[in-house]
């Protein structure tokens, strides 16, 4: 398997190397710069894996594309102990997935982006978008937190795809100002603790210090 990710620590990207560290599945890496004019990611080439234009894209030994995150983590979850059999359970991790790309990625990714590596900052954002990026992000952190009380995992009893999902962009929220709440940063702790847990990449840019 081939795996296009970005030159800086992406999230998105990390959720899929994670699991794939999770499952000791050998694959191959092409780092594209999502920073350049225009990115690497608009190439003929990457277009006619991903029309899209964003990375991940995990290409199969088949030469089958797979775009986005949390499609990918469902694909490769598959018949392991990261994806529950249970038709609710697979549902409830389907249900974190869907929170996590529409409540939590938009404001939380946004932030960490904007943070380290836009051009402007947040200087081209009136103070209604700022404010409402910040707020919705630590709203999401917080359903988190709720639902954290008296669990170890987000679904179930078992640590799964629903987990890795939420913990790519949650790993770094505290980094960029957003408040994590005792259930939360529990959870994260859990998740370092697995087996074949693995750091985000270093950003080569040196603008995020993490």
């Amino acid at each position: 398997m081939h795996l296009y990710d970005s030159t800086i620590p992406s999230g998105n990207a990390y959720k899929v190397q994670l699991l794939l560290s999770h499952l000791r599945t050998p694959y191959t890496t092409t780092s594209l710069n999502i920073l350049s004019t225009p990115p690497e990611t608009r190439s003929s080439q990457f277009l006619a894996l991903n029309p899209n234009g964003r990375i991940p894209v995990l290409v199969l030994d088949d030469g089958t594309p797979l775009a986005e995150s949390n499609a990918i983590l469902f694909y490769l979850a598959e018949g392991t102990a990261y994806l529950p059999d249970d038709r609710i359970a697979r549902a409830q991790v389907l249900q974190w997935l869907f929170f996590e790309q529409y409540s939590h990625e938009p404001y939380i990714a946004v932030w960490k982006y904007r943070t380290y590596w836009h051009p402007t900052g947040f200087s081209d954002l009136t103070s209604p978008q700022i404010t409402t990026l910040k707020e919705r992000g630590q709203a999401a952190l917080e359903v988190m937190e709720r639902h954290l009380a008296g669990r170890d995992w987000f679904v179930g009893t078992a640590y799964s795809i629903a987990d890795i999902a939420l913990y790519a962009y949650t790993s770094a929220a505290e980094a960029v100002e957003f408040s994590v709440g005792a259930n939360v940063a529990a959870w994260l702790r859990r998740v370092e603790g697995t087996e074949g847990w693995v750091r985000i990449k270093k950003d080569e840019t040196g603008k995020n210090p993490n």
